[in-house]
């Protein structure tokens, strides 16, 4: 990495770690219900949300603000009992044909089976990244944190604080990497029946519906971006500063790492850069780079 390079990443991430708007999502205010907002129920003035998949229609919402750059956690309860072919999601993505995207979604299971943790990473219109896993714990008896920590040198997807991906910012090396686009936060529940449950094989049961998910503490640690304008305010969480400030270190530290290998060596189930029947001709470019720097 050039000593240029290395000196303006720094500047911004030492600007954007001070200067980020600690924000509490109000689901009242701060959001629009694109679809099935019939099965949207908000309580607790605007803090708490459950959305609800019925045969006739899932839901799902949008932040009305766009965002470049920042954390932003979820807490979720996943949909109980035999949520089989449900998917339940929280993500960030831009807009138009080009769009950049970091993805959590959720694929659910016949009761008794782990819920899996599915993840992509889209750049300029292009995904194909994605990463599984199972999650360690039971996500439908209680809220778990779900977390993006996105800065100019890496994307970290965490989950109750603990990194389980990161993906590098490898334009050096051709590979597109989200650092211009601003995005909405998205969440929703719907019909994923066709591929969520063991390739499709499992359809979801619609005589156990209504199927609900349940989402709390929806906070954004980032720079707003309204009408093509940035906006910051003054931090109020220095834990999520420190995790940002970490996360945006040219190496990450020991700890992480061994997190990292900790959730890849037990709990990882598919990842993209080690499929080669999907690749017979060569992984792409950042699946060569050195563990956990793709």
């Amino acid at each position: 990495m050039s000593s240029l390079f290395s000196s303006v990443l720094l500047l911004v991430l030492m600007f954007t770690a001070s200067v980020m708007a600690d924000s509490t999502v109000n689901f009242y205010q701060d959001v629009e219900f694109y679809w099935g907002s019939q099965n949207a129920n908000v309580s607790d003035g605007g803090k708490n949300l459950t959305m609800s998949l019925y045969n006739s229609s899932g839901c799902g919402f949008q932040s009305y603000n766009t965002y470049l750059f920042g954390r932003f956690d979820m807490h979720i309860m996943l949909v109980p009992n035999n949520s089989a072919g449900t998917v339940t999601t929280s993500y960030l993505s831009s807009q138009g044909l080009y769009h950049d995207e970091i993805d959590f979604e959720f694929l659910g299971n016949v009761s008794g089976q782990p819920y899996i943790c599915h993840t992509n990473i889209f750049a300029n219109g292009t995904g194909g990244r994605e990463q599984q896993f199972y999650l360690w714990f039971d996500p439908t008896t209680d809220y778990h944190k779900f977390s993006v920590v996105w800065n100019p040198l890496r994307i970290v997807l965490m989950v109750n604080e603990i990194p389980i991906r990161v993906f590098n910012n490898n334009e050096a090396i051709g590979v597109p990497f989200p650092n211009s686009q601003p995005m909405n936060i998205y969440s929703s529940i719907w019909d994923g029946d066709s591929w969520a449950t063991e390739g499709g094989r499992v359809k979801i049961d619609w005589a156990d519906t209504p199927f609900v998910a349940s989402f709390k503490n929806f906070i954004v640690n980032s720079c707003e971006d309204s009408s093509g304008l940035t906006s910051c305010g003054s931090s109020s969480s220095n834990s999520s500063i420190t995790s940002i400030e970490a996360l945006g270190a040219e190496e990450l530290d020991t700890e992480i790492l061994q997190e990292l290998a900790w959730v890849e060596d037990n709990y990882m189930i598919y990842d993209y850069c080690a499929d080669y029947e999907r690749f017979p001709q060569g992984f792409p470019p950042e699946c060569y780079q050195p563990r956990f720097m793709q």
